[in-house]
């Protein structure tokens, strides 16, 4: 969503707030895929019930570390920083809690993360800045005329187009990670959907769970390699077994796509979005 917001000249804050019922919708639905399966092939507990006891100190552990998100959330919304300005005073605050409360850092720790970190943001501005140089060369050849006339050459009906765009996104995550296909598709699809009348901040929506979802779809799924190296599986075992993980967020973004109220009803209520 940041990065969307920084190539698209969005609100970050209105991104946030229109991922919220999406989260939910997403988070909800595969808990009940879980618990259909679970009851179908007889699933063992992965751990025994916890005691309230047991449940209390768990929760007084995670207050610190929950915190994270209410600080940035909440400075962002609530007009305190900026979006860049929450990400330092989240590292301070991280560091702050890994140092002295939770004692999971120490200060040798503190060079190899950093280096971590900076590779990592290398890769993303490397990726901006050819991004916003494509950008430009497409805008130069006339690309977004072009493929919007194409787009719109197909049907004129905006609900047949978002379905073709859905169907297009789907596969571009099957290969690129979410972060380059929001920056390369980005400023060629949002200004074609704007145009029909699609609200930015939902097209955004559509565009960043669509692409979140092809982290766990083959050949390229980021997420399934991830998954892989911990559990010593086949990437393929992997892949055979999200399926109907795959169809109840499938089924998710169709319905985000042609609920629009679910994504804007919140930015809506706190301004973001008329």
């Amino acid at each position: 969503m940041i990065i969307y917001a920084y190539v698209m000249g969005e609100s970050v804050a209105a991104l946030f707030l229109a991922g919220i019922v999406p989260g939910v919708l997403i988070g909800v639905s595969l808990m009940a895929v879980i618990a259909l399966m679970a009851d179908r092939y007889d699933l063992p507990p992965a751990t025994r019930r916890a005691t309230w006891p047991e449940r209390g100190q768990a929760s007084l552990r995670a207050i610190w570390p929950l915190m994270t998100p209410v600080i940035i959330l909440g400075g962002i919304l609530g007009g305190v920083f900026t979006p860049t300005e929450a990400a330092g005073i989240a590292v301070g605050y991280a560091m702050f809690i890994g140092l002295f409360v939770m004692r999971t850092l120490h200060l040798t720790d503190l060079p190899d993360i950093l280096i971590r970190s900076g590779i990592t943001s290398a890769v993303v501005l490397l990726l901006v800045g050819a991004a916003m140089a494509f950008k430009t060369v497409a805008s130069l050849a006339h690309t977004p005329e072009t493929l919007a006339g194409f787009i719109l050459g197909l049907s004129d009906n905006p609900y047949v187009l978002l379905f073709l765009i859905n169907i297009l996104l789907f596969i571009v995550g099957m290969f690129l990670d979410a972060g380059p296909a929001i920056i390369i598709l980005g400023p060629i699809l949002g200004p074609i959907f704007a145009e029909l009348g699609v609200n930015s901040v939902h097209f955004a929506i559509i565009m960043a769970v669509n692409l979140t979802v092809g982290l766990l779809t083959p050949p390229m799924g980021l997420v399934l390699f991830v998954t892989s190296s911990v559990s010593g599986l086949r990437v393929e075992t992997i892949a055979r077994a999200t399926l109907p993980f795959l169809a109840v967020e499938v089924a998710v973004i169709f319905l985000l796509t042609y609920f629009p109220a679910l994504t804007l009803t919140v930015p809506r209520l706190f301004g973001f979005v008329p």
